[in-house]
């Protein structure tokens, strides 16, 4: 197990203890606590990132493909979560890797949002596509993502995952106090949107994913871009 997978096991253990430890305490500090998660997730990634030796023609290069999954969201915004953003991420980090996959997800969200409006939602959202992004990187070499009809299956799941992520986000934040049914009724409400999410992905994979592979790993390695996903085991 890679250095990047341990530490991601610690801090998914490390919010169950923070939510466990809330409910113990009160039920006032919900959404304080999820927000320092997403912070004490982020951060070390970004901070991995920024310390590899890197040339800046891969950083210009990983700025195009988090600008094109940005702005690829904009024109579909009159369709509820229907947005080849999520199937952009998937195959960048189906080339360049986990790091790179979460810089350009999380950062889609927030240049796509400078166009749609940013709020509260922001951070959750480059929390959501940033770990779909870093999931894919992880699974680049796996039969998950190198068979077609997996790789359908993962962006079938991510859509539904990214929607549940941000249920949450509006459960803690809206409504009080909180409720098992407060969450079965916010679930239950985003449903369909959560359903479009995850057609879109797999609309967009089985259509595009192979060209746009062929098109990213043509450019790596004409660049003689390195691949950001070897971990240090």
């Amino acid at each position: 197990m890679s250095k990047t997978q341990r530490n991601l096991i610690k801090l998914i253990l490390f919010l169950i203890f923070m939510l466990v430890l809330s409910v113990a305490i009160t039920d006032k500090y919900y959404l304080l606590i999820s927000l320092l998660f997403l912070v004490a997730t982020m951060v070390p990634l970004y901070r991995r990132f920024e310390n590899k030796k890197i040339q800046s023609r891969e950083i210009v290069f990983i700025a195009v493909l988090a600008a094109i999954a940005a702005t690829s969201r904009v024109p579909f915004a009159m369709i509820p979560s229907v947005q080849p953003t999520t199937f952009v991420i998937i195959v960048s980090a189906m080339v360049l890797g986990s790091e790179s996959g979460f810089v350009i997800g999380a950062t889609s969200a927030l240049v796509s949002n400078m166009f749609l409006g940013q709020g509260p939602w922001t951070p959750w959202q480059m929390f959501c596509w940033g770990m779909i992004g870093f999931t894919a990187g992880l699974l680049k070499d796996s039969p998950i993502l190198k068979e077609m009809w997996s790789r359908l299956v993962f962006g079938f799941v991510c859509g539904f995952l990214f929607g549940w992520i941000m249920n949450l986000w509006y459960v803690v934040a809206y409504i009080k106090p909180l409720s098992w049914i407060a969450f079965v009724q916010a679930y239950a409400a985003s449903f369909y949107f959560d359903l479009a999410h995850a057609l879109s992905n797999v609309f967009f994979l089985l259509l595009f994913s192979a060209s746009w592979l062929k098109i990213i790993r043509r450019f790596q390695k004409k660049y003689g871009l390195v691949d950001l996903s070897k971990e240090q085991l």
